[in-house]
This record gives C-alpha cells, sequence and structure tokens, in this order.
C-alpha cells in the first residue's frame, strides 16, 4: 500500500514547531503556546506545501535529561520520529541564535542516516540575520531563512523538500504490484472506525493505547496530566482472519472546569472535545481503584449530547479491590445517571495486561453498527402504529394529540422525525416512552436516539 513521504520537525523547545507544522497542515491541529515543553507526543499530520503532500510529523523539544524522567521519555519518542521519518527539518531560533542544546541536537543528527534539512526560524529582522549566520557552525548544508508565523521562506522550504518527496513518491510508484487486467471495483467498504479514549487524568488512556497497538508510541507515566494534545493512531485490528483500520484517538484527561484555571490545559480540554466530536465510538476509560466519580458522569453525558456512541470501561481492573461489587455499583450509578440512553455497554480491562482489549474492540465495532443502523419506513411505521395503539397520546385539556407517522432522517446518531398534530403538547414521558421503545424492538440499546416532532400543516388554517 502506497503512502507518503514522512517528514519530521525537531529541535529544542519552543523554536516554533508545532506553529510550522499548523502551517504545513493548514490548520491549528497542534497546540502553541509562549511557554516551552507544550508538545510532549508524537503529532502527525497530512501536510501539504505548494502541491507537494507529506505526512508531516510534530515532536516533542529535545531536552538533555535522564530518560526515566518525562523530558526524558519525551526525548526517546523525538529519537524514534526522526528515525522512522524520510527526512527531518531540523529547527533553530534565529533570534536566540545558536545554543549550546542546538549544537548537542545538530550532533546527534549528524549520527544519523535520516536526511536533515536545517531551518532558522524567527529569521525577520537584523537579529534573525545573525542567527542565520550563524547556524552555518551546525554543519549543514544551506539553511533555510524561515519564518513560520508568517510563511516567509516557503518556497525555499519547498525546493529542499522537492527532491526528497518526488524521489520517495517515484520508489513508492515503482513498488506497486501491476494492475490486474478485468478485475472489478468492489464496493467501497466503510472507512476505519474512529475511536476516542477519553477520561480524568491518569485513567491510563495512552497506557491502553500503547497496549492495542503494541509498541510504546504515547508517553505515559505516573505524572497526572501528560497527554496535551489528542493525538491520532491508525492501528490494524486483527480477528479471526480479517484486518479492521482503527483510527485510536489519546486524550487530555478532563477534570472539573473549577479546576481547569491554566490556559495550557483549557486548550488540551477543548482539542480533547474536538477529538470526541470527531469520533463514532467513545470509550470513557475509568480508574478502577478509584470508582465513578461525578465528573465522570459529565464526561460521559457530554458524549451522549454530541450524539456519539459510548463505551464505558473500567481500567486497572487487575489490581482493583471487590472487583464485582464495584462493577454493579458503576452499572447502578450510570443507569440512575444517564436515564437518557439505558444500556451503555461496560466493561472491564486492564491497559498494563491487555486483558479484555479485544472485547472492548468488539464491542465498539457492534456499537458503530447500531449507530449507524437505518431502519426501514415500512418497519418503522408497523412498531410505531403498534406502540401508539397500545398506549395512545395523551389529551391534555380535553383536546386529542394525533400521531401519525414516523420516518428516520439521518444516521450518526439515528435520528428520528414523528409527524403528527398538536405534537407540541406532548409531555416528555411519552418521548421516552416511545425512545424506549425503539430501544427495545428496534435494536438501538446503547446509543443516543435523537426524536423530533413535526406539526402537520393544515390547509384550513388560514
Amino acid at each position: 500500500m502506497s503512502r507518503f513521504a514522512t517528514i519530521a520537525i525537531v529541535g529544542r523547545p519552543n523554536v516554533g514547531k508545532s506553529t510550522l507544522f499548523n502551517r504545513l497542515v493548514g490548520k491549528r491541529l497542534a497546540l502553541v503556546d509562549d511557554q516551552p515543553g507544550v508538545t510532549r507526543d508524537r503529532r502527525e499530520g497530512d501536510g501539504e506545501l505548494l502541491g507537494l503532500k507529506f505526512t508531516i510529523v510534530d515532536t516533542a523539544g529535545f531536552e538533555d535529561y535522564d530518560a526515566a524522567t518525562l523530558p526524558g521519555r519525551m526525548r526517546v519518542q523525538t529519537e524514534k520520529a526522526v528515525r522512522e521519518a524520510d527526512a527531518a527539518l531540523f529547527m533553530i531560533d534565529g533570534r536566540a541564535g545558536v545554543t549550546p542544546l542546538d549544537e548537542e541536537i545538530a550532533r546527534w543528527l549528524r549520527s544519523e542516516d535520516t536526511p536533515i534539512i536545517l531551518l532558522v526560524n524567527k529569521a525577520e529582522g537584523k537579529q534573525g540575520e545573525n542567527g542565520l549566520m550563524e547556524s552555518y557552525s551546525l554543519g549543514f548544508d544551506n539553511p533555510i531563512a524561515l519564518s513560520a508565523e508568517h510563511g516567509e521562506g516557503v518556497v525555499d522550504l519547498f525546493d529542499a523538500l522537492r527532491p526528497i518527496i518526488e524521489g520517495f513518491d517515484a520508489a513508492e510508484a515503482e513498488a506497486l504490484p501491476p494492475p490486474v487486467e478485468g478485475e472489478e471495483d468492489e464496493e467501497a467498504p466503510l472507512g476505519p472506525m474512529k475511536l476516542a479514549i477519553v477520561g480524568r487524568p491518569n485513567a491510563g488512556k495512552s497506557t491502553l493505547i500503547n497496549r492495542m497497538i503494541g509498541e510504546d508510541r504515547l508517553i505515559t507515566g505516573p505524572e497526572a496530566g501528560i497527554t496535551r494534545d489528542s493525538i491520532r493512531v491508525d492501528w490494524q485490528w486483527e480477528k479471526d482472519g480479517e484486518v479492521h483500520e482503527i483510527q485510536l484517538f489519546d486524550t487530555a484527561g478532563m477534570r472539573k472546569r473549577a479546576k481547569v484555571v491554566d490556559k495550557l490545559e483549557k486548550l488540551s480540554v477543548a482539542d480533547a472535545l474536538h477529538a470526541v466530536d470527531f469520533a463514532e465510538v467513545v470509550v470513557l476509560l475509568l480508574d478502577a481503584t478509584k470508582g465513578l466519580e461525578a465528573q465522570d458522569l459529565r464526561i460521559a453525558d457530554k458524549v451522549l449530547q454530541e450524539g456519539r456512541a459510548l463505551i464505558v470501561a473500567l481500567n486497572k481492573w487487575d489490581v482493583a479491590e471487590d472487583p464485582s461489587s464495584l462493577f454493579n455499583g458503576v452499572r447502578t450509578a450510570l443507569d440512575d445517571g444517564l436515564s437518557q440512553v439505558k444500556g451503555v455497554p461496560v466493561l472491564s480491562i486492564s491497559g498494563a495486561t491487555g486483558k479484555g482489549i479485544d472485547t472492548l474492540v468488539r464491542v465498539a465495532f457492534e456499537q458503530r453498527e447500531i449507530w449507524t443502523n437505518r431502519v426501514s419506513t415500512a418497519r418503522l411505521n408497523r412498531w410505531f402504529e403498534g406502540a401508539v395503539t397500545a398506549n395512545p397520546p395523551p389529551a391534555p385539556g380535553g383536546k386529542r394529540i394525533k400521531l401519525r407517522y414516523i420516518t428516520q432522517a439521518r444516521t450518526r446518531p439515528p435520528t428520528f422525525v414523528v409527524f403528527g398534530s398538536r405534537t407540541d403538547a406532548l409531555p416528555g414521558s411519552y418521548e421516552r416512552y416511545l425512545v424506549n421503545g425503539m430501544r427495545k424492538e428496534l435494536g438501538f440499546q446503547g446509543v443516543p436516539v435523537r426524536l423530533n416532532f413535526r406539526n402537520s400543516r393544515n390547509p384550513y388554517d388560514e
């Protein structure tokens, strides 16, 4: 399968790597702030520059710390990104000039086999010119003066990337198998499942994804709040000889709103909520050693309000105390706290040992199928007529409410429209009666169902 060339951006903290990343992907995907060390995990995006297409990787700022510390674990991820890339953009700050850490990074990069392009960012003005002249001491040919914020120097960057990317594209094209004559295109399958992992800080979201994909792709540790950006990881799940494409989204931990006062944490939470909007199925990860808290219910409610399929997973199950009582307590609390959606799946897993991961993914595919299900109009109205006959709508003030028919307006989430007269007087209890009947009779358990009412037009109203 062909792919685009991978270009990694590397450099010390706060030189503008994420700003350049956002410019190349054409969106504000990576969090950007004045304080150093905002980026921690590798973040990939679809980059484009004057017609050149490639995969661009934003990395954490390179710092010289012990590998056991958080900055040290971030550096390990940066080193891995450079080794896996087809080329690397080494960025320095032109206003600050060449620093000892820049020199150390340059020595490391010269020892690697990955082609390196030196970028001198913030190069506008006299200070930037001085930094550009100093950059020649780092031992790389033809440094490029750049302003990632204002877009200056992108043509020079294009000229430097073009031979690398075009050479890669040509090699990929030669590696593709020849087309088979007479082979007909099959019907396009459903796209990769978009699966987001959300929860409070330190629930084990990154550890779970690392276990799922079988590598230390995301930074983990005992510190709460390590993840800041929402990171997408493409994964292939093999089951019974079939390969299923999945896009996993790791997100920042979401604390109570009153506790979120730091600007960067607010940006991280907003990014996590954006990942929920983009996802199809959302896994709410709970720490089984702490149980269910009010914040978990708030997160779950937010997911359901956005119309996403929800799964609740009790993580760290291997170290939980009195697991049976815990599971039953969580199940009861969810039924009480999420009364608008009955039957949300609750699973026990362990991101550390891998227990229950296959079950989690299988249930996620099942919930997506329910979430995308469309019921035929004939079947829908047969059920509707039976439901209305068994329990006719009330007649407030002695005036009858007449419900005529129902149709499914859309999927993702399942959305239905009921047509009738005086539907605005229909009590909420009757709406819940219809939705619960849909879940039971039409198979929409565990996913949000939206039911809208429309009054039929009376031609004699005029």
